[in-house]
Formats: C-alpha cells, structure tokens, sequence
C-alpha cells in the first residue's frame, strides 16, 4: 500500500510538471500585443537611441519600415520569424558589456527580453498606439450591484473590484450643492436654488438641480476659462512691448457657444475656418479669433516674416496639443521620437494655415469691422445691388472689403524703396517727396480701382501708379487731399489686367528741397474692382453709400481671412527646423501614419482641416475633450497628461470608460458637451464623500480609482470669483472689454507706451475674473498666484502647486482683505447684528451647513482677541477699518481667516 501511495504520488507530480510544461509553452505562443507589451520596452530602453532624433548603426525602431530596413552593416537587425538570426535579439542578450544594448545602461530584464524574442519569432508585427486607434462603442461590464447609477459606476465599480476596493458612502447634500455649483457654474448657487435643492425630498432633486446649473448664464463663465487657457487668449499681444489687444469679443463668444451648448464639432468648425464657410456670419468671423490670439512683436528692428511664421507655428502646436492632445511641437526640427510623425509632416500640416493675411503688422491686419445696424442693412441693400447688377462673387467680394478691408497688400510689404522706409520694420510703409517703391506681383485681372489709406504731413503732390517698373506703363495718379477730411483715397486705374510688379511714385513739386515734413504713411493698398453700372444714377448713390461704409469708424476684432489665390504662399521644409534653410515644397496634407484619412472630397484649406478634425474616425479630438472634461470634474484625467496622450503619455486608468464617451460623445450625445458634463455629474463616482482612509491612502492614495469623491483646490479663478460671491458683491455683469480689478500700482512696467492699469471702479472691480484684463508680462498677481497663466502659448494643463505664497495672497492681499469687510457686513446684516450668530451665518453662507461647536470657539476665541488687540491699539484700528470700531474691525479679521479655511479653497 505505502509503494502504491509513492507511486500514486509520482504520477501526480509528473502530471503536473506536464501540465506547467505545456501551460508554459502555451504562455510563449501567446501573441505579443505590439502597442502594450512591445512599444513600451522600445520607448523606454531602445527608442533614445535608435529612433526619430537619432539611429545610431542606422537603426531606428520608430516605424517597421526603419526597424526591418539594413543598418549600417548592410545588414536589418530584425528579421521577422528568425529570432536567432536577428542581431537585435542577440545584441540584448550578450554578456559581454561593451557590445550589449541597451549601451553602457541596465541589461533588459529577462521578461523584456522574452517578450522581444517572442514579438521577433510572431514576425515582429507592429501596431499603433492605442490613442491613434478609432474610437469603437465598448460596452458598459455588467456587474451584481445596486450602487451604479449609469454607465461611468460600471467601468469604475468593476476596477475598483479588480484592486479590491470599495465606493465612499455618498456625500452629505450641502458639500454636493457646493462641489456640483462650483464644477458647473464656478459661483454658488442662488439662495432659492440653494434652499429648494437642500428642502427637497424629490428623488430628482438633485437632478433638477444640475439641470439648473446648466442652464444658467455662469455656466459658460466658468467653463470659457478652461477654454481660454487652451486659446492662449490673453488682452494684449505679448513680447517685450505687449501692447494692448482689442480681442475681448473673442472672449464673449466662447462664452456664449458654452451657454448655448453650441455642439463641439461646430464650435471647432467655426474657430478653425468660420471665415471660409460660405455667407459666414460676424460671429463666426470672431471665433476665427482663436487663431489670432497669437503673439505679435511691435518692436522695431524686427523681422515681421520671422514672427509671422512663429504664429502660424504656434496654430499647429496649439491644435495637436489642446484639441488632439499630442505632441507635435518637436517634429518641427526632426521627426518624432516617440509617436509616427515625420519630419515633414509637420511642414504639410503648415501649409493649412502658411496663407492667412496676418503678417505681424501694426495695427493687427486684419480686422473685422463692426457696423451697428443700420450701417449693417445699409451694407445689405449695397451687396444685393451689386448681385443683381454683376453676380455673386462680386456682391460677396464688396461684402468682404467693407466688413474686412480684405484682400489688401500691407504697406510692409513694399520693397526697392528709394527716398521711402518702413517705419518701425511693422509698417506703416512712408513716402517721402521725389520717391518711389514697388509692390511685387500684384493680380490686376479684376482690378478697376486703387483704394488706400493716407496720412499726409502736407497734403498735395501727386502719387501714380506705374506697372513693372518706376518709368513703366502709366496706370493712374491721384493728388493726395487732406485725408484727414476726406478719408480714404479711391484712385481709379487702368491696365491690360494681368499680374505685374507695382510701382508708386510720388513728387510734389510745390516743396522746397529738404522740406522736413513731406512724407506720406500708408498703412495697406487694395485693388479691387468698381462697382457695377459706372455712370448710372444708381451707381452714384451706391458709390456714395460705399465710400461712407469705407470711412465710417467702427469697433472692431482680429480674426483669420484667408489670402486669395493670387496671393498663396509656398510652404517648404524648414531643415532641422530652421525657418532659413528651406527644403522640399510640401501641399496641404495630414499625417499619413494615422489610421484616419482625410475625408473625401474635403478642400486642402483650414475647412477640409477641420472636416478631419471632426469626422468620427478621428479618435483624438473626441478622447482629448472627454478627458478634459473629466480632470475638470475629478481632479485628474483618466490619462493624467492631458497634453500627450501619445507614447510618452500616462496610461489610461480607465481606457474602457474613456473609449465608451468618447465614441458616446460624437454619437449618443451629439457633440453636446452640456450633457456630457452632466452625465459625469450625475454618477455615484461624482457623488461620493471625499474623506480619506486608511484603506485608500494605502491602496490609491492618488485616488486614481476614485473610491472616494475629488478633493482638490479651486482654480485661481473659482478662488476668486468664490469669494466675491460668498462676500455679496458678485456683479451679474457680463461681457464687454476687460476690467481692472484692485491691483497696487507699479505691477505694469511699460516702457514702450504709456498704458498703465486703472483700478476699476463700482460694479467693475468685483466682476468674474474671466473679465480681468489680462497682460502677458504682467499677470493679475493673485490670479498668478495660484497657478493661472501668462497664456503666451497654449496650456493644455495646469499643474497644481502648494506655496506659501499662496497663503500670503489671501490673507494679505488688499482685495481679499476689502471682501473679508464686505463678508463681514454680510454676516452681520444677515444675524441681526449678533458677533457670535453672525461668525455661525458666515460659515452658513461658506459652506450650506452649520458650523460645529468646536470650530466656533476657535472663531470667537479669535474675534476676542482682535476686538481686545483693536481696543487696546487705536492706530491699528485705524488703517485696519479707519470707519468702523473694534469689534466691526476683529469680525472683518475673522471673516478674513474664514476665507481662507482648507473647505473653502478646496473642493472636497
């Protein structure tokens, strides 16, 4: 029996050594996933080396092509199925250090060198990265439990279960009220809305609530700010001089497309190319302002060419980084080293936005003029004349000039300049007596009529036009008038309509030699054709109404006109990124190692650009925004790096929910970003207590799995715009151009001009910070503080920072200190007059709950001692309160310090 049971037992043990055996084997012909097990290993050991930036032995593991090609041996260092024969695979497992890779570094680690060998003998099949992947529906897992309320519960339930983790109980409705009206709207609720959500018992209160905060006017406040950062909007044009910019409507109409829950696709269509839809309306030429926000230089002595280009290279860098979130600044100099984009790729990419009319001009060509409505039908009644009398192109071109004073040849551009300069490099273009200049390669194919604008320091002489050289053909000339009367000159010109070279001359011979004052400045040139009909009586009256839209002075707005035909730019490769060395011609194209090609049929233009952008088989744009949205409302993105989801990015956490609404949001939801943000809102994971365990400090202290509900600081201006409303001096207000909040003197240093910030007055200094006026070098210090930005280039991500500083601003700041007065004339009109009730209304108003006993005997034990301290030191009171007594003074002292407590500047 005993050498049965051995024998039994022998059996058992090479049963199971067959079974490991072959469970082994079966793990070895498991196929290897490319993207998740290989690209890693490669990026992380290989890639610095043998990639985009460098292939060293001329070995490059960026694309299949590169890592199959021959090396510098003559030789591929990978041959598909052959592991043995594959110089990779016997280049990572050599003992001898001087000839292993990775070079004079760690040794792989035997599972990395498994999973390559394995990767090698399945035929070192590639793959994409899981963000350049299309966007397909995954399914919600379907799990045993009552706590989910929709799809996002399920995806972070069934995580939560794989790492043994439990949900939070939900959170206590007057902590949701608050973190649900800050998410959403930025400021507190309404007292009504307040009282009605707190009083319900309605099972769909909370939901209404939500409802509410969505509808209302401070939803796209708060929500244009997050926006703003990414548009690198900012209410001056930066560099050392930083100049004031008039872009504020920009501002506003991300707001209202935020209100009005304008669907995203259109809300990019329009930022993108609004001026190339057809008929576009002034709305959708000021969200062209997204473009325009970048920096321009007024310097002198600087090339306008140069910077010009630096703001079409910020448009590329801005669109991959804040709406696909990938990096794409670094193909500029080479291809990448990380991700499937190819040096010049870039420079195809370019050439989509390589032909607007910017120019880095002074003043910021071009503009969109805004007529008020009568000037508007009147601009209406002209084209519909012009169509009847000649056809649409024309009416639509009138209409174009009128509203755009576009297409014109900037006076900068002028060149063989003889007694003539270019005043400050930017322009204007000035003329001096017996001069002349040339405009290259004008299309005078429709061009009946010269039309400029003139500054004369002594009006008279004559200035003519003359065709492809100073004694050339003779095409029209014009005394110059006193334009500051008669206002633009309108020349009529003759040629046999074809391109040609330009010259302008002018000569006054009624001016003694080296008379100080004869230069003309011209600021841009426009040939275009006359109205229809010359000689009519109708023409007369059109012409009239024509010439009083040109000269009437209207507000206006930088925004993105594309340049016509006749003024395309060649774009060519800038070697190693350099804007000097010039390579191959490249046209208008996106990557083609993406999976999603460009839509057929789509115009090689900024709108075929943004027909790509938005078509459904681009993953990026939907997953980019998805993710925003959700670090917006947890505190982290699923992908924490909101600027890269490429191979250098964070993993997703939670790639099955991120997929499920990112393909949810272009199809279930329309694009609507409202009821994507609701959707989020309405979830447990939303709704849970934020406080701390020790189960979760051990297991995710970072809350990545979100067992427990956000706890993060406000942004800079939730900090703010909370503590005006919690004050009671919030102004309603909206849009309009930016104001000036309190700000000591001496933050602006300008020596270039003599602007300088004007603190506010009224209703103005306590408007929603989104309406402070932002200058690039020099930022509303608070504001700064903590961690707003400069916005000179687009910020796909603000990184949250704990400084002491931080405590100095809101504690000492003089606005933070005139609104702790206000709160506490706020607490007091509200208690009756009462210290102590006014301290429990205060933290009423803060925080919709009653305070605790303990917490208000430290605030009273506080108010004693500022009332004795105040009592006993006159002076101090007066410059603290130089109007109130001592106890006004100490309430004004604690209602500072309640400002400051960790559950107002937090979110929690």
């Amino acid at each position: 029996m005993r050498s049965l049971a051995k024998k039994n037992v022998w059996i058992v043990a090479a049963l199971a050594g067959v079974a490991l055996t072959w469970g082994c084997l079966g793990g070895r012909d498991k196929p290897v996933d490319f993207s998740a097990d290989v690209k890693p290993i490669l990026n992380k050991k290989c890639i610095t080396c043998h990639g985009g930036v460098r292939a060293k032995a001329g070995f490059s593991v960026l694309f299949r092509e590169e890592a199959l090609a021959n090396t510098d041996s003559g030789r591929p260092a990978i041959i598909p199925g052959n592991p043995a024969a594959s110089e990779l695979i016997r280049r990572i497992k050599e003992k001898d250090a001087d000839r292993r890779m990775p070079y004079k570094h760690e040794p792989l680690s035997d599972e990395e060198i498994d999973v390559l060998t394995r990767w090698v003998k399945q035929g070192a099949k590639w793959g994409d990265h899981w963000a350049y992947l299309p966007v397909k529906p995954v399914p919600a897992p379907a799990l045993q439990s009552s706590w989910p309320v929709n799809d996002v519960d399920r995806f972070i339930l069934e995580k939560q279960q794989q790492l043994g983790l439990q949900p939070s109980a939900p959170v206590d409705k007057p902590t949701l009220l608050r973190r649900v009206s800050l998410d959403l709207t930025g400021v507190y609720p309404s007292p009504g809305m307040a009282t009605r959500f707190l009083n319900s018992n309605d099972p769909r209160a909370y939901e209404m609530l939500v409802d509410s905060l969505l509808a209302s006017p401070r939803f796209g406040e708060r929500w244009a700010s997050l926006w703003l950062d990414l548009a690198r909007y900012a209410d001056s044009k930066g560099y050392e001089a930083d100049h004031g910019r008039q872009i504020w409507r920009y501002r506003d109409w991300v707001i209202n497309a935020f209100n009005k829950d304008q669907p995203y696709n259109e809300f990019l269509r329009d930022q993108i190319a609004g001026d190339l839809l057809p008929h576009p309306t002034d709305a959708q030429y000021i969200a062209t302002a997204f473009n325009r926000n970048t920096m321009t230089n007024d310097e002198g002595g600087t090339d306008n060419e140069e910077f010009r280009t630096a703001a079409v290279l910020d448009r590329i860098n801005t669109t991959w980084e804040g709406l696909m979130g990938t990096t794409f600044a670094c193909v500029q100099c080479h291809s990448h080293p990380y991700d499937p984009f190819r040096h010049d790729e870039f420079y195809s990419f370019m050439a989509y936005f390589n032909n607007t009319r910017d120019e880095d001009q002074n003043p910021e060509y071009p503009f969109l003029r805004l007529y008020n409505d009568t000037l508007q039908q009147q601009l209406d009644l002209l084209t519909n004349w012009v169509k009847q009398g000649s056809n649409a192109e024309e009416a639509e071109a009138t209409r174009l000039f009128l509203k755009t004073l576009q297409p014109s040849v900037y006076g900068s551009d002028a060149d063989s300049l003889v007694n003539a300069y270019i005043d400050g490099n930017n322009g204007p273009l000035a003329l001096r007596n017996h001069s002349f200049c040339r405009l290259r390669k004008i299309d005078l194919r429709h061009a009946t009529q010269l039309i400029f604008t003139v500054y004369a320091q002594h009006p008279g002489g004559t200035l003519s036009v003359h065709l492809d050289a100073p004694d050339g053909p003779l095409a029209g000339k014009v005394i110059i008038p006193d334009t500051r009367k008669t206002g633009a000159v309108i020349m009529p010109i003759s040629s046999d309509r074809q391109v040609h070279d330009v010259f302008l001359q002018y000569n006054d011979p009624s001016l003694p030699p080296g008379f100080a004052k004869d230069r003309l400045y011209f600021e841009w040139f426009a040939f275009t054709s006359d109205l229809p009909q010359p000689g009519s009586e109708a023409y007369r009256q059109n012409k009239a109404v024509f010439t009083r839209l040109l000269n009437t002075k209207t507000q206006t707005v930088p925004v993105i006109i594309e340049n016509p035909a006749s003024m395309q730019r060649t774009t060519r490769v800038f070697e190693r990124g350099n804007r000097m060395t010039l390579g191959k011609e490249v046209h208008a194209r996106v990557p083609q190692s993406l999976a999603f090609a460009m839509p057929r049929n789509a115009p090689a233009n900024r709108l075929g650009l943004v027909m790509w952008l938005t078509d459904k088989r681009n993953p990026l744009v939907s997953r980019t925004l998805v993710n925003r949205v959700w670090e917006q409302l947890f505190g982290t993105g699923i992908v924490e790096t909101l600027e890269d989801m490429g191979t250098q990015g964070t993993p997703p956490t939670h790639q099955a929910l991120l997929d499920h609404y990112s393909w949810a949001f272009m199809n279930d939801l329309n694009w609507s970003m409202k009821k994507l943000i609701k959707t989020f809102v309405m979830s447990a994971t939303y709704r849970q207590d934020s406080r701390w365990t020790d189960e979760l400090r051990q297991k995710d202290p970072a809350n990545r799995y979100y067992a427990r509900g956000p706890r993060v600081r406000l942004q800079a201006e939730q900090l703010r715009d909370q503590a005006l409303c919690i004050s009671g001096v919030l102004s309603d207000k909206m849009f309009g151009p930016p104001v000036m909040p309190w700000q000591p003197s001496g933050i602006w240093s300008n020596p270039y001009n003599l602007e300088s910030w004007i603190n506010s007055a009224g209703e103005d200094q306590y408007r929603r910070s989104v309406y402070t006026f932002l200058k690039r070098t020099g930022t509303y210090p608070s504001l700064l503080s903590f961690d707003a930005t400069s916005r000179t280039v687009c910020t796909a991500r603000r990184v949250r920072t704990n400084t002491p500083l931080q405590a100095l601003t809101t504690l000492n700041d003089s606005a933070y200190v005139d609104l702790a007065g206000h709160f506490a004339d706020r607490m007091l009109r509200e208690s009756g007059g009462d210290p102590v009730k006014a301290l429990e209304q205060g933290y009423q108003i803060m925080t919709f709950k009653s305070i605790s006993p303990e917490k208000l005997a430290v605030l009273k034990r506080l108010y004693d001692q500022a009332v004795a301290s105040f009592g006993s030191d006159p002076s101090a009171l007066k410059q603290f309160t130089p109007d109130a007594g001592a106890s006004k003074a100490a309430l004004k002292v604690v209602a500072n310090t309640m400002l400051n407590l960790d559950e107002v500047i937090t979110k929690n």
